[in-house]
């Protein structure tokens, strides 16, 4: 538990440091939290947050579901941690090339992060790849399966975080080159980096990803990203656009 403990600050100061880098600081945190409410809200400033279409989907090597996941259904992070009676569920609906997906983690995922490692929260992740289709790459695919198959590892958090503090600009996408860079930093290495490797390559978790993608936009009911649901319930993003918010949701939601 130390350890996670230590994680989760260490997680916050990269983001710090992040945000410090681009002449920020924590003015710079609150005026994120306000354009990213505005963006997502107004549709502005190129940040996607849109219905899907129908078009292609890409294809993986078979029907491969990360650990604690079925065929379609969020990917619980955290597992480990004991959620205490009552904690609520907090899904995030997100695509990796979503650059309102990464202002949002900036201002939330920590919070969300240490909620979860603490039992607060049960937190699970809807990882899409509908911007696949909208920006003509793979990025978004090969994204997901490179944390899905860091996962495999038990480094999950630690790629996605990564791939967030890493997003490239909008529409250029990811290589496994690249992709591969974040799974070296986020501790993978030997022949634990070489079957990630051949992992992505081969598309192990594009059909869940497909999967995912299409249940969020139709079972589940959303619009686009990034998006949040509180014990099933979607949730208005300006009522959670804080830390503090955030935190107050949950209690209200703890039963």
């Amino acid at each position: 538990m130390a350890q996670k403990s230590n994680a989760g600050a260490d997680r916050q100061a990269k983001i710090q440091a992040a945000s410090k880098a681009s002449g920020g600081g924590a003015n710079k945190i609150v005026i994120a939290a306000v354009v990213a409410v505005l963006a997502i809200v107004a549709v502005v400033g190129g940040v996607v947050w849109s219905q899907v279409s129908a078009t292609k989907e890409a294809k993986g090597d078979g029907n491969a579901t990360p650990a604690g996941a079925t065929m379609g259904t969020a990917y619980p992070a955290f597992a480990d941690a004991t959620p205490k009676a009552g904690a609520p569920t907090v899904e995030v609906f997100e695509d990796f090339q979503c650059p309102a997906c990464q202002q949002a983690e900036g201002i939330l995922g920590s919070t969300l992060a240490e909620l979860a490692q603490a039992g607060d929260i049960k937190l699970q992740y809807h990882v899409l790849n509908f911007l696949d289709r909208k920006l003509g790459n793979d990025g978004s695919v090969l994204a997901a399966n490179g944390a899905f198959c860091a996962a495999e590892d038990g480094k999950f958090q630690e790629f996605h975080d990564a791939a967030y503090l890493n997003q490239p600009t909008e529409g250029s996408g990811w290589t496994v080159a690249g992709l591969k860079k974040l799974a070296e930093g986020a501790g993978l290495s030997g022949a634990a980096l070489d079957t990630w490797q051949t992992c992505v390559e081969v598309g192990k978790y594009t059909n869940y990803v497909n999967a995912v993608d299409k249940n969020a936009f139709g079972t589940e009911g959303i619009q686009g990203t990034p998006t949040y649901k509180i014990n099933g319930e979607l949730v208005d993003i300006k009522t959670i656009a804080t830390p503090d918010l955030l935190k107050a949701a949950v209690a209200k939601a703890t039963k």
